[in-house]
């Protein structure tokens, strides 16, 4: 069986969670802009950075080229990873996968958010918007700049760990 571990990042928070993955499982993950073809794997972990409410452009591209593969997802956002939105984003990238494929995993944890996109956000969305700069989306922001920690990276790898358990090893 042959498994890749592909991620996208855009400040480094995808790929810390990648290779600590990738250490669990045995592999060296590939940065998405190098990946080889996923015709040639059985398994696929592959990772990303949310970016409206979903993967990212890189990762979106590369999720619709995966057909007929186990593929198990992990993300990195700025809100909460318990939150209804992570959940749904991570549903919302699933639904990106090409035909045939079986989900068999998904984690997510809390991730620096770019000081690009803070800047994107105050400038486009004014005061009173869904998407303003509140006092607590600061906070939220301000508490993701410290993620993924350790504790974000050891559960990254015991959630793998069980997951090549169940699915890998059968």
């Amino acid at each position: 069986m042959k498994l890749l571990v592909v991620y996208s990042s855009k400040t480094g928070n995808t790929k810390k969670v990648a290779m600590a993955i990738g250490e669990t499982l045995g592999v060296e993950p590939v940065a998405v802009t190098d990946a080889p073809s996923p015709d040639d794997y059985d398994w696929i972990v592959a990772g990303f950075w949310v970016d409206k409410g979903t993967a990212d452009a890189a990762m979106k591209a590369y999720l619709s080229k995966i057909t007929n593969k186990q593929v198990a997802l992990f993300a990195t956002l700025g809100a909460e990873p318990d939150s209804d939105h992570a959940r749904q984003c991570l549903a919302n990238a699933a639904k990106l996968l090409g035909p045939g494929c079986t989900l068999t995993g998904q984690f997510i944890c809390q991730g620096k958010v770019s000081d690009e996109m803070v800047s994107m956000m105050k400038k486009m969305f004014p005061e009173g918007h869904p998407h303003a700069m509140t006092a607590e989306r600061l906070a939220r922001i301000e508490k993701a700049a410290s993620h993924p920690d350790a504790e974000d990276l050891s559960a990254a790898q015991a959630y793998f760990a069980d997951w090549r358990k169940e699915w890998i090893a059968g």
